[in-house]
């Protein structure tokens, strides 16, 4: 049976929010601002200056109406921490800007959906390492400001000179480079991940030792599967900050997706030394040790995070995983009980305890594990091979070849399914379509279809 593992990345968080549909509203909010330059200022600078200020105007407001909503409740930072959250949500739409050479003006708006957004914050709010990325943006724009403002003091009481031009040019630039860090945020909050490699390339270009840049654009090519460029990103994140605990952790998924363990554990190690109550590390690491077939191991990281949140259902998930592969089943079913107790929409838990009662030779409890992670997932093809394994150890074989189906579409290249199916055929009496399903099989590479067909003398090559 298929068990599913889970790895709680940095960048793959989900939320579980309560929706409440009381206060949906749609707010249009706009704002202008002119901006007048200075002798140090160019077209660009004005520019990003005037953006940097209507857009925090925008935010602030649009804070102020979502914390007017009664039903807004629990929402324990003050406002200014509310509207730094708000910039990993919303980005300010221009609709109209002017340059005569001394003064720009900018006009923009932000349209929000107030039910969406209490839901979009709340989400935030409770992520820690995305909250703190956002904390260090407005910290990094607030820094840029400060300093453009005294070099612009500065300029008045002493003659412009190359050196307070290139300061100013810098902090502009790093203002710029938080921007284009938040819009990156935002595209990738929304899965619109080639934007957000394009917009955090953009803030590298202004700010070549933006670490938190580097970090995010390799969390983006992680997603889009090129553990290669992550990995490159990452050791830059890593150069720049040897001190950053989620730099190393994503590096170490990266390794591990491309099979290099060893490197992975080293990396989840450090992500740990660096931050010994990084319960994320612990659970990754101890999935590294878990494939690695050293479940002992494994279970001690998930025992550690389990010490450090009790309510993190992945962790028992995974340590019920570990406790089934040692044969351990009745603590593996326990596991899992409490992962689906603190999370009760965890599919792939209900997958994994069906597995073990389906090893048990408890079908029917089997069978309705797996259809409650087929409702709550279903494109879990795992889900559809296993039960499709119980409606085969059960007699029910075109129940069992309608799952195999289902998988297969799910999964074309897993050749279990393949083999199984065809098993499935011979049972039914259709010799044909079981020898087609075995060649595909074999051809996946599944020695046991291989050695099948050898054994029968049939060519599959």
């Amino acid at each position: 049976m298929k068990k599913e593992m889970s790895f709680n990345l940095i960048i793959l968080l989900i939320f579980f929010i309560t929706h409440n549909p009381v206060f949906a509203e749609t707010k249009n909010i706009i704002k202008e601002y002119n901006y007048k330059s200075s002798t140090l200022d160019s077209r660009d600078s004005s520019r990003a200056i005037a953006f940097e200020q209507v857009k925090r105007a925008l935010l602030e407001q649009l804070t102020t109406y979502l914390l007017s909503e009664k039903e807004v409740k629990d929402f324990q930072q003050n406002k200014e921490q509310i509207t730094t959250l708000m910039a990993g949500i919303f980005n300010a739409d221009v609709i109209d800007e002017k340059w005569d050479g001394r003064t720009y003006y900018l006009k923009a708006k932000i349209t929000a959906d107030l039910e969406e957004l209490a839901k979009s914050v709340d989400e935030l709010r409770n992520d820690t390492q995305k909250s703190k990325e956002l904390e260090n943006s407005k910290k990094r724009a607030n820094d840029a400001m400060k300093e453009a403002e005294q070099l612009k003091k500065k300029v008045e009481l002493v003659k412009r000179n190359a050196e307070i031009q290139a300061k100013y040019s810098n902090a502009i630039n790093d203002l710029s480079a938080t921007d284009w860090f938040d819009k990156a945020f935002i595209f990738q909050k929304t899965k619109n991940i080639k934007n957000a490699i394009d917009a955090y390339s953009k803030a590298i270009e202004l700010n070549p030792k933006y670490a938190e840049a580097y970090n995010n654009q390799g969390i983006s090519y992680y997603a889009l599967g090129n553990q290669h460029m992550a990995i490159n990103d990452y050791d830059k994140a890593i150069e720049l900050n040897p001190d950053y605990s989620e730099a190393y952790i994503n590096r170490a998924n990266s390794y591990a997706d491309l099979r290099n363990q060893q490197q992975a554990i080293k990396d989840y190690s450090k992500a740990i030394e660096l931050n010994p109550e990084f319960a994320e590390a612990y659970n990754n690491r101890g999935n590294v040790y878990a494939y690695l077939g050293n479940q002992k191991q494994a279970i001690n990281d998930y025992n550690k995070v389990i010490g450090l949140n009790p309510k993190y259902s992945v962790a028992y998930n995974n340590r019920g995983n570990a406790y089934a592969d040692l044969g351990n089943d009745e603590l593996a079913i326990s596991d899992y009980n409490q992962a689906i107790n603190l999370n009760p929409k965890y599919a792939a838990a209900y997958n994994n305890r069906g597995s073990v009662y389906a090893e048990l030779g408890n079908h029917k409890q089997a069978i309705s594990d797996y259809n409650k992670a087929i409702d709550l997932n279903p494109t879990n093809a795992d889900a559809y091979y296993n039960r499709g394994s119980v409606y085969d150890n059960i007699g029910d074989y075109q129940q069992s070849i309608n799952d195999y189906n289902k998988a297969i579409e799910l999964n074309p290249q897993n050749a279990d399914i393949y083999y199984n199916r065809g098993i499935v055929y011979i049972k039914l009496g259709n010799i044909n379509m079981a020898i087609q399903d075995i060649k595909k099989s074999a051809q996946l590479g599944d020695t046991q279809a291989q050695q099948y067909l050898n054994a029968k003398g049939i060519e599959w090559k």
